[in-house]
């Protein structure tokens, strides 16, 4: 294999070192960085070419520095001091690589959010990657829009403490309530303390987005001055503790037939199950053997067992057939659309259900498929 000199070529770096214009350095420099980059080098040859990045990162002229700084963002082969150096650069340079470079440990970007000031937490607030020590630092320190900014990246790891102390510095910043309440998935605490600060629209976001405790949406369902909605359907199938939660139900008289049904045509099927063990007062594992592996009568026996009417069982069958028949994709939308195809299925099949109930399922299918197409658009 040729050494790292021959492949980079000698009037490459020739021109690198002495080149007239920072013009011809820069370009040099680009062709430099990309042949690292992308060669297999050996231990000798990676040595000297860090050398010759070391000798980049000290040129003069900003345009050199900053074609070595974007060519290696991504970068792997870019030497921690290299990169801890370009860092501390002016921002044209420094910004590429704080961003994006992957070889910074939690110690560096723990530094540069502590004296780099706010455009450089900024950058590090938008990094592709963040343990939950950085985003810790950020919240303490960052200004509304770096909290903001951190707090929107899902792939930036957050403890509850730290979301707590985003919402305790910026309690009256509707950017920051947005961006916590817009994340992927949000400890329960964190859910239930967001929709005593934000207003309406966000708060029916937050109820059709995040799991709560029963307790807490039995008091949404019950209080008269909530304006927010709540349905109680949506909460049933993203209970972190379903036991709990069809307990609860139950000891609020709330574990109706016509909630089991519509959560099961939702493919809620850990709540069916919690439900239906909870009403029968049969233990979860029987339940489901009952209810999955038991043949055609398991079903039917575990229904009249829990109390529930003769009159849905074809329902229920219908409802635990669909979903034995369905799977995600793995496209996107994935549980959307799978639960609208729980629905069609269910809805079409033979059984005897409340009109109401049939209603409502057809606005739920009706209200998922135009909100697919809105955020398709």
């Amino acid at each position: 294999m040729a050494t790292t000199r021959a492949a980079l070529t000698d009037a490459d770096i020739r021109m690198l070192v002495k080149g007239a214009t920072p013009d011809e350095r820069a370009l040099a420099a680009h062709k430099l960085c990309r042949s690292i980059d992308r060669s297999v080098l050996s231990e000798e040859e990676r040595e000297v070419a860090h050398d010759i990045l070391r000798v980049m990162a000290a040129d003069a002229a900003e345009l050199v520095r900053r074609a070595m700084a974007v060519t290696l963002k991504n970068s792997l082969a870019l030497p921690p001091d290299v990169a801890n150096r370009l860092a501390r650069d002016v921002e044209s340079v420094s910004l590429p690589i704080i961003s994006f470079s992957p070889v910074f440990t939690d110690t560096d970007l723990a530094e540069i959010v502590k004296v780099g000031g706010p455009v450089r937490q900024m950058a590090v607030a938008k990094r592709p990657k963040l343990s939950s020590k950085i985003t810790t630092l950020l919240v303490e320190q960052g200004t509304e829009d770096v909290v903001a900014t951190v707090c929107a990246n899902d792939n930036a790891r957050f403890s509850e403490v730290s979301l707590q102390k985003a919402l305790d510095r910026f309690a009256k910043s509707e950017q920051v309530l947005q961006a916590v309440a817009y994340r992927s998935a949000l400890p329960l605490a964190v859910t239930e303390r967001l929709i005593d600060m934000v207003g309406e629209q966000l708060r029916d976001h937050i109820l059709t987005s995040h799991a709560l405790s029963p307790e807490r949406t039995m008091e949404l369902i019950l209080g008269a001055t909530e304006r927010a909605t709540i349905d109680l359907v949506d909460q049933a199938g993203r209970a972190a503790d379903p036991k709990a939660f069809v307990a609860h139900l139950n000891k609020m008289g709330r574990l109706s037939p016509s909630l089991i049904l519509r959560a099961l045509a939702h493919g809620h099927m850990s709540f069916f199950e919690w439900a239906v063990a909870e009403l029968a007062g049969v233990p979860h594992h029987r339940t489901w053997l009952m209810i999955h592996d038991a043949g055609p009568l398991g079903l039917k026996a575990i229904c009249e067992r829990a109390g529930l009417p003769s009159r849905l069982y074809s329902a229920f069958r219908a409802g635990v057939d669909a979903f034995h028949g369905l799977e995600f994709d793995g496209g996107a939308h994935d549980r959307e659309r799978f639960q609208e195809h729980m629905i069609q299925r269910f809805l079409t099949s033979s059984h005897i259900a409340s009109r109401e109930d049939s209603e409502y399922l057809l606005e739920r299918m009706d209200r998922s498929a135009s909100k697919r197409r809105a955020q398709s658009a």
